[in-house]
């Protein structure tokens, strides 16, 4: 049910993301610490929304197709305007090309093991690189606002690495655990 709690956190996690990708736009700390508000706010909802699920007993087929969506929006469009604003260039890209290569991947996986009647959980180490990814995002957008003594984007470069390495891991699990049921 698309008015279910779970169903409308989830929702309001993809209609954060235009404003999110509209402030990019913009300069100054204080629109950075606005962006970095809404990005945690996205973040948190990502979290409540499976325990709203699984306490109120509200799993539907529609959360399960609309969270991975929510995700995967969320991470690509801030990878994606990171690397057009120049904020994360160079050699750094490739690991933002990894992550992005991996959700592909494992997506399109998910879809055909669905066509199997194959489930494919989500492992801790999943959950771990998902949760490293979040926290680099969050270092990557506030970057240009923080005046603390460690630069947060060299935070978020480091977690954004770490990060692409899990993405590496995890997705090379998915891959053989789906190719059991391709042969």
């Amino acid at each position: 049910m698309l008015t279910s709690l779970p169903n409308l956190l989830t929702l309001m996690r993809i209609l954060v993301i235009p404003p999110i990708i509209a402030l990019f736009f913009w300069d100054g700390s204080t629109v950075r610490w606005v962006m970095f508000g809404l990005y945690v706010l996205a973040c948190v909802t990502d979290y409540f929304d499976g325990v709203a699920a699984r306490s109120m007993n509200q799993i539907s087929k529609l959360g399960r197709f609309l969270d991975p969506i929510a995700d995967k929006l969320l991470v690509a469009s801030i990878i994606l305007m990171l690397v057009a604003s120049g904020q994360v260039s160079g050699v750094d890209i490739l690991a933002c090309l990894i992550i992005l290569l991996r959700e592909i991947t494992v997506s399109g996986l998910r879809e055909f093991l669905a066509e199997l009647q194959v489930g494919m959980p989500v492992s801790k180490l999943a959950k771990w690189k998902t949760t490293i990814q979040m926290l680099a995002l969050g270092f990557l957008i506030v970057g240009p606002a923080n005046t603390g003594p460690v630069p947060a984007d060299i935070i978020g470069l480091v977690l954004l690495w770490i990060a692409a390495v899990l993405t590496v891991v995890t997705g090379f699990d998915y891959l053989r655990a789906g190719l059991r049921h391709m042969t």
